[in-house]
């Protein structure tokens, strides 16, 4: 794996479970980095949980492989354990972003604009360097309870 910086290349075993291509599963990339379980047990489980709700417009709109609703993955996170820590509220402007200095020194799923991304003791895991120069900020993030 490549290492620069605060980055570090990793697509949470996506590869090894035999999917090919890009693809917008990066709520099933960090999940499966954080958490330390197989990409393939995440697609699957965040897929079946989408499934088990009714029709809705938000459950249609969502799947492991192109976007997720954070409705599904909080529910998800919060059964393995994990809580949510807000970061920023309404009117308060960015006060975390994504750079080591300002995060907590351990395994994270930090929520930013559009993307889900897994830090482990202040190094992003992604399949790109999403930090915008340690600039993006962050809404909040997931930390095991």
């Amino acid at each position: 794996m490549e290492f620069i910086n605060n980055f570090q290349f990793n697509d949470g075993g996506r590869e090894a479970a035999g999917f090919q291509g890009t693809t917008g599963d990066c709520v099933c990339r960090s999940i499966a980095i954080a958490l330390e379980i197989p990409y393939k047990q995440v697609y699957d489980d965040i897929n079946d949980l989408i499934k088990f709700h009714r029709k809705t417009k938000i459950q249609k709109s969502s799947s492991s492989r192109g976007g997720v609703n954070k409705k599904f993955y909080r529910k998800y996170l919060e059964s393995k354990g994990w809580k949510w820590i807000a970061c920023m509220g309404i009117g308060t402007g960015c006060k975390v972003h994504l750079k080591a200095e300002e995060l907590p020194k351990d395994r994270i799923i930090a929520r930013v604009s559009k993307h889900l991304v897994a830090v482990i003791n202040g190094v992003v895991n992604d399949t790109h360097d999403c930090s915008r120069g340690e600039t993006r900020c962050v809404y909040g993030y997931f930390i095991k309870a």
